[in-house]
């Protein structure tokens, strides 16, 4: 029988958290919404130390909130190093059509409509772990 060793979870600084945020291929921005916490599919890009985020979401929901967590992570089941980043901070639907129109052409939608939806995050707080798998013993 094969008994895992722990797994140590490490912070990481916020540099580091954020190169790997810039990197990520999947991640979510996190929202409440009737006092119900929302997860959608994004993609995103970081410019000038902000976040654009393109999210197949009401620009509504989003729009409402003072601010927004958007959060990524890379969890590998077989050795490696996994990581969990989150940044949260003030969020705004970005509405000027030239800022718009540069944006939807730099990261690629997962949907088209009244549902793409472009926020602007300036990361206020950045929280990011490591979690190194330990080879196991027997």
């Amino acid at each position: 029988m094969t008994t895992p060793l722990s797994r140590p979870l490490t912070e990481m600084p916020r540099s580091d958290a954020l190169w790997l945020l810039e990197g990520a291929a999947q991640e979510h921005p996190v929202y409440v919404r009737r006092e119900i916490p929302v997860v959608r599919p994004a993609i995103h890009i970081l410019e000038y130390g902000r976040l654009i985020v393109r999210t197949p979401a009401q620009a509504t929901a989003p729009a409402c909130r003072p601010s927004l967590s958007h959060h990524a992570d890379e969890i590998k089941t077989v050795g490696g190093i996994s990581w969990t980043v989150t940044a949260t901070g003030p969020a705004e639907i970005i509405t000027d059509p030239h800022e718009a129109a540069h944006y939807h052409r730099t990261p690629p939608s997962l949907a088209h409509g009244p549902h793409d939806t472009l926020v602007r995050i300036r990361p206020q707080t950045v929280t990011g772990f490591r979690l190194a798998h330990a080879e196991a013993v027997r």
